[in-house]
């Protein structure tokens, strides 16, 4: 950390680390967010900046540009500040700084660096990542204009993050391609031609700059290379790539075609769109041909080389004069014309030649008469211009006002009328912004014209609908694919959940569901197979057919069947599972099943009747588990049973069987009255009368 660098910023909240890089005008340290416990890189600008506008502004837009864009590839800024630092001479310099995402890996201009050319997957990989990140901000409106292998960042998981949007403008601001000094903005071996030329810019311009970085990552050099910035801006403007295939032999000729589309030197040939070089890279990755490469006549280079080729066939005729009767010529610096040589004195003229120079008299004298009547319509028109502009009241002229997608049409119009000016609205077809979001106005925001024009205020009709695709039992790779070709993004953060069938990380469902209709460009989360499953609810009692089509069928379990007695769950139906409902367990578990016979059967016993006594009976009935329900409540053990129900037949275990007794016979009789056998007399005497 350099000496004059405080070691932390924001009162304590950022303490800084060691540097983690620099650049032209700032420097990145490491730092610890002590309010939210987490690394960020700090970027600090550097103090004798300070005082620069141009680079304060550059600083400052940097965060605006980035701070409003939440994509996956694309660097996160998380604050701003600025901060009073130590300079060389004792004195304080208050400069900015921006606290970002910090992504551990290596920038691509190292990676290349160190390893040559990339593979053809990587490169794939890694462009789509870049082009994803630039089809997000063009979306929202802004232009990065720095595309390089120095400002993209692939971590250590492989995510690709496109960082430093210190030179992006908006869209409505693409003009501004030259720095105040007039030094064209961009990085030289990466810029496109009309970056180079300092004229308007626009999200091609990127794709431009892309196409650069997808040569080098295929060749492992630049397109072009000089001895100066200079050398290298002429060549963007004015040279011809050397094909990919041609440096790198073996390299299937498709690259060139794909380059030479987004290299175009016309942006009228390029990739219209970040979507649309995307596009042609997944359909080439799976096997396809690209669409718009391969419809693409490379207009520019052909036309170039054309050009190139007649200047060649001329010069060769100005130095070969071969055909008979064809005159020797030379080029002419001041007509800028092929000329014939004059022949040297003594020399005689062939017809050819006198001819010839008849006709060239002849085409002077045109160009001389043509000249001076040009000349004088010019004077006459000029005479007209000034005369009307004397006689013509100056126009009032008025600046359309900044409008804003915050603005509903009602204030759109009402912004447009206070300045003077007649407002018209118009359907925007081709924004994916929420329904009626204001998305630009032609003449556009900060535009002079004259009083009482019309601006024309486009809203949006709302992103087109598409329907989510069914992806699961995918990879996750595969899924991503799938739903990035159907126009959806994918959110970085899966989640994870049970399923009975599919397979340890493979999708079982997206959010929104497959089927469902989704705004275009919107995301789609992932939900991922843990590899696990719950034994099912509501199995006991139900069939033992229909619990094994539950759990072979839907749930692919191996099962065990085993029976038991149950006095509560009827036979046939299941009385319980091991491991029990709900119970985690993997995929393709052993489920244990017991199956009820029904209630157990016992047979009740033949007694004696009219000799068993009522204990006896009891206690034979109740060691089977059956119940003893007696007739005559108020019999006890010797009571002899007379009748039981049931009996010798087979009953459900614990039945009742009603048992019907009667007393013992009543032997009470006294010796006296066995002993007399005569009557009494009435009076209590037995014997003879007297």
């Amino acid at each position: 950390m350099s000496s004059m660098m405080p070691d932390s910023l924001a009162q304590g909240r950022y303490q800084l680390g060691q540097a983690i890089g620099h650049g032209g005008m700032a420097e990145v340290y490491m730092a610890l967010d002590t309010r939210l416990g987490r690394t960020v890189a700090v970027k600090v600008m550097r103090a004798d900046f300070a005082n620069d506008q141009i680079f304060l502004s550059r600083f400052r837009r940097e965060a605006h540009a980035v701070a409003q864009m939440n994509n996956p590839n694309i660097v996160s800024i998380y604050d701003s500040g600025e901060e009073d630092i130590p300079t060389a001479n004792g004195g304080m310099e208050r400069v900015p700084y921006l606290v970002m995402e910090y992504v551990k890996g290596q920038t691509l201009r190292d990676i290349i660096k160190a390893n040559g050319a990339l593979s053809q997957r990587d490169a794939e990989q890694v462009m789509l990542g870049v082009l994803s990140a630039l089809d997000y901000s063009h979306r929202m409106g802004v232009i990065h204009r720095d595309i390089k292998p120095g400002n993209i960042m692939i971590s250590e998981q492989g995510v690709v993050k496109v960082m430093d949007f210190g030179i992006a403008r908006a869209l409505d601001d693409s003009a501004a391609t030259m720095t105040k000094s007039q030094g064209v903005v961009g990085t030289a071996q990466y810029l496109s031609p009309e970056q180079a030329r300092g004229e308007t810019v626009d999200m091609r311009s990127d794709l431009y700059s892309a196409g650069c970085v997808l040569y080098e990552m295929l060749t492992g050099r630049p397109p072009f290379t000089g001895d100066s910035a200079v050398a290298i801006a002429y060549q963007h403007v004015s040279e011809v790539a050397t094909p990919p295939s041609a440096v790198v032999p073996g390299l299937p000729k498709m690259w060139d075609s794909i380059c030479a589309k987004a290299m175009a030197k016309d942006r009228q040939n390029r990739y219209a769109t970040a979507a649309d070089f995307k596009n042609d890279l997944l359909t080439f990755m799976n096997g396809g041909v690209p669409v718009a490469a391969a419809f693409n006549p490379l207009t520019d280079l052909t036309n170039m080389k054309a050009r190139r080729q007649a200047e060649q066939d001329a010069a060769t005729v100005a130095l070969n004069p071969t055909a008979e009767g064809q005159s020797t010529q030379a080029f002419n610096p001041v007509t800028g014309q092929f000329e014939q040589v004059v022949p040297q004195a003594g020399t005689g003229k062939t017809r050819a030649e006198q001819r010839a120079e008849a006709a060239k008299t002849k085409r002077k004298r045109a160009l001389t008469i043509g000249g001076v009547v040009a000349a004088v319509a010019a004077v006459i028109v000029a005479f007209c211009v000034w005369w009307f502009a004397l006689r013509t009241p100056p126009v009032e002229m008025v600046t359309v006002p900044e409008l804003s997608s915050s603005l509903n049409q009602t204030g759109i119009c009402q912004a447009i009328e206070e300045a003077g000016l007649v407002c018209k609205t118009e359907t925007d077809t081709e924004s994916n912004e929420r329904e009626g979001t204001f998305t630009y106005s032609d003449p556009k925001s900060g535009a002079s014209v004259p009083k009482g024009s019309t601006v024309t205020a486009y809203f949006s009709d709302g992103p087109d609908s598409l329907t989510v695709p069914d992806v699961s039992n995918h990879t996750q790779d595969e899924a991503r694919s799938m739903l990035e070709k159907a126009g959806f993004e994918v959110n970085t953060s899966t989640r994870t959940e049970d399923s009975p069938r599919v397979e340890r990380d493979r999708v079982t469902r997206t959010e929104p569901a497959a089927g469902e209709t989704a705004d275009s460009g919107s995301s789609i989360t992932l939900w991922i197979s843990s590899g696990m499953t719950e034994v099912p609810n509501d199995l006991v009692g139900q069939t033992e057919d229909a619990v094994r089509s539950t759990l072979t069928g839907t749930y692919a379990f191996n099962i065990t069947i085993e029976h038991e007695y149950s006095d509560t769950v009827p036979a046939g139906s299941v009385t319980r599972v091991s491991p029990g409902s709900g119970s985690p367990v993997d995929q393709r578990a052993n489920i244990s099943v017991w199956v009820s016979l029904g209630k157990e059967q016992v047979a009740v016993p033949t007694f004696a009747l009219g000799t068993d006594t009522l204990g006896t009976v009891r206690q034979q009935l109740e060691a089977l588990g059956l119940t003893v329900s007696v007739t005559d409540p108020e019999a006890d053990d010797s009571a002899i049973v007379t009748e039981v129900s049931s009996m010798g037949q087979q009953v459900d275990k614990g039945s009742t069987i009603t048992v019907t007794t009667k007393a013992a016979e009543d032997e009470t009789t006294t010796p006296d009255d066995e002993a007399d056998g005569t009557e009494g007399n009435g009076n209590g005497h037995g014997g003879p009368e007297s």
